[in-house]
């Protein structure tokens, strides 16, 4: 893993402290968006679908601070839009890591030599790149030439500058797991703290509604990325990893990673938007959490295998039993787990007549979901 040891050791004390207060709810990461305006048209994207005055606004310094403070989540993601795009997404980052919360600012890096004297290296921050893959794979998820070379060169600029840096990269249903693979060989060569990687989930504004994962496809896909892995370094749970290659099952909790932005706390989660909160209180006590997730039948979910719903539950089960540490120990030391043959994913029915894939937990005695682990 490339989390450093005093992030891993501020979120596991995190996590025990709650577990220990009896706490079933909380947030590891929160997704703060300070603005939907961006200077890429990527085609998997749906955020620049608002209209100009919506694109136009910026939440405040005082506003994110709000939610941060409110919230108590130890890391911070900031996606978009563009944050570099924000006028004072210098003085946020600042104000963030003056909290001591783990920053990871998302970026596509057109902007990011140019702003890189605004910002002072910290173990606190990181640039987290958007790099969907090799040259010609990215230039085109991004529907830009040439952003690909811009990216590599801040990436190294970046490093150069004393920061830490890591990748984010969406795959979707035309990526070669022999180009991908050569492209994890390359950011590593580069020298990246670490990558995280996603399928990408089909957002209903999108342009490009055709080639988002099915969840058979997605295990399908990662399976043959990290069955035998290189000298490959993620900055994500390894219960993830194990999740994403159909070897670890786990269920989505959405609250594990909230979302605030220009709108307020958004329902349920970063992915869909069915409504806003103005506190996050207001988010927890009033969102149906059953109505979400692959096992509650959501069609909007049974495809979705994303981080943002899915990190924290591999984080919190790694915590939850000795088993879920002992898996994720396992797998840090010796790599992923051999997996059987990948069966067809069974379907179970739900209103309508359509079919989705099968509930990945089961509810136990007392109601709450258990996790089912494939040995």
């Amino acid at each position: 893993m490339a989390v450093p040891m005093s992030q891993m050791f501020t979120v596991a004390s995190y996590v025990m402290r709650k577990r220990l207060r009896g706490v079933k709810r909380y947030p590891l990461v929160l997704m703060l968006e300070p603005l939907f305006r961006c200077n890429l048209a990527c085609a998997g994207c749906g955020k620049i679908q608002f209209p100009a005055e919506i694109l136009r606004k910026n939440l405040s310094p005082e506003a994110c601070f709000k939610a941060v403070d409110e919230c108590g989540a130890p890391i911070v993601s900031i996606p978009g839009g563009e944050p570099l795009l924000h006028p004072q997404i210098d003085e946020i980052v600042a104000g963030l890591v003056a909290r001591k919360k783990y920053v990871y600012l998302c970026t596509n890096a057109l902007k990011l030599e140019e702003a890189l004297p605004r910002f002072k290296p910290s173990k606190y921050l990181s640039f987290s790149i958007h790099m969907d893959g090799p040259r010609e794979e990215h230039d085109h998820a991004v529907c830009r030439e040439g952003t690909f070379d811009i990216a590599v060169d801040a990436i190294k600029a970046t490093l150069k500058a004393g920061f830490r840096v890591t990748t984010n990269t969406t795959l979707f249903d035309t990526a070669d797991p022999e180009r991908i693979r050569g492209f994890f060989d390359e950011m590593m060569r580069l020298g990246v703290e670490g990558m995280m990687i996603s399928p990408g989930y089909s957002y209903e504004k999108a342009p490009d509604q055709e080639h988002f994962l099915r969840r058979e496809k997605t295990v399908r896909l990662f399976r043959s990325l990290l069955e035998k892995p290189r000298q490959w370094v993620f900055n994500q749970s390894p219960l993830f990893l194990e999740f994403l290659q159909g070897k670890y099952q786990l269920e989505c909790t959405p609250w594990g990673n909230p979302t605030y932005n220009v709108f307020g706390w958004q329902k349920p989660c970063y992915l869909v938007g069915e409504g806003y909160c103005e506190t996050f209180q207001e988010l927890l006590d009033t969102t149906q959490w059953s109505n979400y997730g692959c096992a509650s039948g959501n069609p909007k979910c049974q495809d979705c295998m994303v981080h943002s719903g899915y990190e924290p539950s591999a984080v919190t089960s790694t915590f939850a039993s000795a088993a879920g540490m002992w898996r994720t120990v396992r797998v840090m030391l010796f790599g992923p787990t051999r997996g059987k043959p990948l069966p067809q994913i069974a379907q179970t029915r739900v209103s309508g007549g359509s079919s989705v894939p099968a509930p990945l937990v089961r509810k136990s005695a007392d109601g709450s979901l258990e996790l089912v682990v494939n040995k």
